[in-house]
């Protein structure tokens, strides 16, 4: 089975035997280290906990929990909650850092423990290699029983958060609200049903929920792709909706359905509301290797800088950062809007996307026509244990060597017609194999070049 303990964090199957699956010791020997290293800074002894609804969430977090109250950490436990609130949660309570208790887009039978600096913002490359080492060498202690931790439960940060989202200059509360939206939520069977609602309810939009009981059990498959959205496609002709949203089960991820029932795309969330900052507020924007070129047309558009980054939120922020960006993100609907705090947030892009459609006056098909189209595909090659994934990005970067290469991350190949992008996945045991072109003709063509030449050197190391 599958486990993956990285410098972002420990991610796996429930269930099977310690060290090849998510087990309860595997749990609590990297809760321990993460408390260890956050003892290790000598940072405050506080760390926030929340998780989203996952069938086995409630069991991860009181494993969490009371391993990191046995080393004298006090626990401030969010519960159902979402990744982003935690983010805002951990500077809030002024924690020491942050646990979420989520494998995203990961079907119902992952988990994951993300792990937080005190910022609220994911950990360093350093930071999760020190962990790792805490874990390796298993050096990390418990204390006696007078000097335990505290464990206290806190409700508020959901509101607290939709609070921060509407006071934001950007939001255009009062045009929102005079438009009355009407809006289908696909809940995914979890947290955005907590969290979602609320925001709705102070903007005034009428709400339609599905998938809304926080179960964990996935009415489809979690990832916001246009193949598993048919439901709520026919909801939004159902409902005659004036736009449909879903998020993953942690609420970091966006995507739209437009009012006719045609997919925004969830490469466009980031690029429309990028758009729209940048109107009112120009400067620099960032995305990962994987996103559209989208981003950088509307960057160019508004004469600002665009730089690409390597993949995960931590090298988005990062580059955000050392460019001053006024928005970035990654592609797969990822929103990160540094205004509110620098990490992937559904709930703000929802509401800067609100305020566009209402500032603009066009529907969201009409706001989708304004950008040039770009089609993309993205495909998983699967790895065996036996598979050596740098020998196989080497052949690739070696095979199409005449072209224009980017290695930050995996191997990006600029052709002409377009690009390809693979690279290894950091949260399950694949290889990403992304593309974009003007057509789907041209995306195939693309992919089977890059798929005959890995088919030499995938026999070799299978």
């Amino acid at each position: 089975m599958y486990l993956i303990k990285s410098i972002s964090g420990i991610r796996g199957v429930i269930g099977g035997v310690q060290g090849q699956n998510l087990t309860p010791l595997d749990i609590v020997e990297c809760a321990a280290a993460y408390g260890q290293w956050v003892i290790a800074n000598k940072q405050v002894n506080k760390v926030v906990i929340g998780r989203d609804a996952r069938i086995s969430g409630k069991m991860v977090s009181q494993l969490v929990a009371n391993t990191l109250t046995m080393m004298g950490i006090n626990v401030v436990d969010l519960g159902l909650s979402t990744t982003p609130t935690v983010e805002i949660a951990v500077p809030e309570e002024n924690a020491g850092g942050g646990i979420i208790l989520t494998a995203s887009h990961n079907p119902k039978n992952w988990n994951a423990l993300k792990f937080l600096n005190q910022k609220g913002e994911f950990i360093s490359a350093q930071d999760g290699a020190d962990i790792l080492k805490f874990i390796k060498d298993k050096s990390y202690q418990f204390v006696d029983v007078d000097h335990l931790g505290t464990y206290v439960k806190n409700n508020t940060y959901i509101e607290k958060h939709v609070d921060k989202i509407i006071r934001l200059p950007l939001v255009k509360q009062d045009l929102i609200r005079r438009k009355k939206f009407n809006i289908v939520v696909d809940c995914i069977n979890s947290t955005g049903a907590k969290s979602i609602p609320p925001l709705l309810k102070s903007l005034a939009c009428d709400y339609t929920l599905i998938n809304k009981e926080m179960n964990g059990q996935f009415a489809h498959n979690p990832e916001p792709l246009p193949a598993h959205l048919t439901q709520l496609i026919e909801a939004v002709k159902e409902h005659k909706a004036d736009l449909g949203v879903i998020v993953d089960p942690d609420v970091d991820r966006l995507a739209f359905v437009c009012e006719d029932g045609s997919m925004f795309g969830e490469e466009y969330t980031l690029v429309a509301i990028a758009d729209y900052i940048l109107q009112h507020d120009p400067g620099n924007a960032v995305s990962n290797l994987s996103s559209t070129r989208g981003l950088s047309d509307v960057c160019n558009k508004h004469g600002v800088k665009y730089s690409p980054s390597a993949v995960g939120e931590v090298n988005v922020v990062e580059m955000m950062k050392k460019n001053d960006a006024k928005i970035g993100g990654e592609g797969n609907g990822g929103i990160i809007y540094p205004a509110l705090h620098y990490g992937r947030d559904a709930l703000v892009g929802i509401a800067l996307f609100l305020s566009f459609l209402s500032e603009s006056g066009l529907t969201a098909s009409k706001l989708r026509k304004k950008y040039p189209f770009y089609q993309m595909s993205k495909q998983k090659i699967q790895l065996t244990p036996e598979m050596d994934v740098e020998a196989i990005l080497e052949h690739v970067k070696n095979s199409f060597s005449d072209e224009k290469i980017n290695t930050v991350d995996g191997v990006k190949i600029d052709f002409k017609e377009g690009w390809v992008h693979l690279r290894k996945s950091n949260t399950e045991p694949i290889i990403r194999l992304y593309a974009e072109a003007s057509d789907q003709k041209t995306i195939d063509k693309l992919t089977n070049k890059i798929k005959d030449s890995l088919s030499t050197i995938l026999g070799k190391t299978s």
